[in-house]
C-alpha cells in the first residue's frame, strides 16, 4: 500500500542570487506537515525558484532549508525525500505507463517484480487501472498528468512538489484534474507544495496560500482570509476581481472612515488607512446602483451600473437594425430608461443576449459594506 510520509518544510532566511541579480532577497516560511500549500504570484515573483531550491535543483546562496526537521540545504536532489511533478510531465515516450511509474522504483533499488506491483498500485490510485500497457502518445493530457503524479507518489516522499502541473490542459480538464489531486492529497495526507499563477486553481485546491511578490512573501493564509482580508491593494486586485479606486480619506471615526470619491462621500471600514490620499478596493458584489431621489438600492447586476443592461434581440426590421428590449423582470429602478434601442449593425441573431448602448440613466454608485470581504481601504502607496 502506498503511504507517503508527510513532512514539514521550513525556509530560514533563504537568499538566492544569480550573478548580480537577487531573485530571493530574504525568504522565511513554514509549511505544516499534511497540508497542501500553494505558492501563488505573478510571473517572475520567485515561486519556481523557491520550489527548485526545495527540490535540490538549485542551492541557496544563504540561509537554510529543512524538510521533516532535517537540514537539506546542500544535499543533492537524489538524496532528498521529495518527488516532483513537472509542468511538461517528463514521461519517457518509449516506455508504457507502467514502465514510467516503475522507473523511479527500480532506480531506488526495488527489484522488477516489486516495482511492477507498486506501479500497478500507483496507477490504480490515480484512476488508471488497466492502462499500464499504453504508451504516453496513446494517453490524453489528463491521463499523462495522472501518470506523472503516480510516478511521484509511489516513491512515498515526505513532500510532493507540483510545478504548474495543469498549465498544458484545457479549462474543463484542468478543473477535473485539480479536483482529483485535492481528493488524493486529502485521502493520503501527504504534504504538497503547489506552484501556480492561476488564482482560481489556488483557491480550489489549497489549505493555505502563500502570495509572493518580488521574491518575498506578500501575505499568507487560508483562501477565504486572503480574499476577504487582503493586506494590500496588490493582493486585493490579484486575488479575484476588484476595482481599485483612488479616493481621499476625509476622517477616521473608530473602525470606520469617511472617504470622498469624486463628488460623493461614503462611509467604509477604515482598516489601516490614515487621512489623506488612499485606494479603495471594491469587489464587484459590493457595487449597486441607486436612484438620486429616494436612495433605494436596486439589484446589483451588472456590477457597473445601468450603462450595460442586458437585452434580447427580438428580431430585425427592414432597415437591418437589431431591435433590443429590456426583460420583463427588470432589476433596475424606474427612471429615464429607453424601452427600446436600435443598434446600427445587424450581426446579432434573434433571441441572442447582447448589451444595449448607454441608457444615460440618472444613477449614482453605492457601496454595500455589510458583508465582510467586499470593501478594503488602503494607503495611496499600497
Amino acid at each position: 500500500m502506498i503511504n507517503p510520509k508527510a513532512g514539514s518544510v521550513v525556509f530560514q532566511n533563504v537568499r538566492k542570487t544569480f550573478g548580480a541579480f537577487t531573485a530571493i532577497p530574504d525568504l522565511s516560511l513554514t509549511i505544516e506537515r499534511g497540508t497542501l500549500v500553494t505558492l501563488l504570484g505573478p510571473s517572475g515573483c520567485g515561486k519556481t525558484t523557491t520550489l527548485r531550491m526545495l527540490a535540490g535543483l538549485e542551492h541557496p546562496s544563504a540561509g537554510k532549508v529543512l524538510i521533516g526537521g532535517k537540514d537539506v540545504t546542500m544535499l543533492p536532489a537524489n538524496e532528498r525525500d521529495v518527488s516532483m511533478v513537472f509542468q511538461s510531465y517528463a514521461l519517457f515516450p518509449h516506455m508504457n505507463a507502467r514502465g514510467n511509474v516503475a522507473y523511479g522504483l527500480e532506480s531506488s533499488g526495488f527489484n522488477r517484480k516489486e516495482a511492477r506491483e507498486k506501479a500497478e498500485e500507483g496507477l490504480a490510485l490515480v484512476g488508471l487501472a488497466g492502462m499500464g500497457h499504453r504508451l504516453p502518445a496513446e494517453l490524453s493530457g489528463g491521463q499523462q498528468q495522472r501518470v506523472a503524479v503516480a510516478r511521484a507518489l509511489v516513491l512515498e516522499p515526505q513532500v510532493l512538489l507540483l510545478d504548474e502541473p495543469l498549465s498544458n490542459l484545457d479549462a474543463r480538464l484542468r478543473r477535473k484534474v485539480r479536483t482529483d489531486i485535492r481528493e488524493l492529497q486529502q485521502r493520503l495526507g501527504f504534504t504538497a507544495v503547489y506552484v501556480t499563477h492561476d488564482q482560481d486553481e489556488a483557491l480550489a485546491v489549497s489549505d493555505r496560500i502563500i502570495i509572493m511578490k518580488d521574491g518575498e512573501v506578500a501575505q499568507s493564509g487560508a483562501p477565504r482570509e486572503l480574499y476577504e482580508s487582503p493586506a494590500s491593494a496588490f493582493i486585493a486586485d490579484f486575488m479575484g476581481e476588484a476595482n481599485v479606486i483612488p479616493c481621499e480619506v476625509v476622517g477616521i471615526d473608530g473602525a470606520d472612515a469617511d472617504i470622498r470619491i469624486g463628488g460623493f462621500r461614503h462611509r467604509v471600514p477604515a482598516g489601516r488607512a490614515t487621512p489623506g490620499a488612499a485606494n479603495l478596493a471594491v469587489r464587484p458584489g459590493a457595487i449597486a446602483a441607486l436612484r438620486r431621489r429616494g436612495a433605494r438600492a436596486c439589484r446589483p447586476y451588472p456590477p457597473f451600473g445601468l450603462s450595460r443592461r442586458p437585452c434580447r434581440v427580438r428580431g430585425r426590421n427592414r432597415r437591418r437594425h437589431a431591435l433590443h428590449r429590456r426583460p420583463r423582470r427588470r432589476p433596475y429602478p424606474p427612471g429615464r430608461l429607453r424601452r427600446h434601442a436600435r443598434l446600427p449593425q445587424s450581426r446579432h441573431r434573434p433571441y441572442q443576449h447582447v448589451r444595449a448602448p448607454d441608457t444615460k440613466a440618472l444613477v449614482r454608485p453605492a457601496f454595500d459594506a455589510r458583508r465582510p470581504g467586499r470593501l478594503r481601504l488602503y494607503g495611496a502607496s499600497r
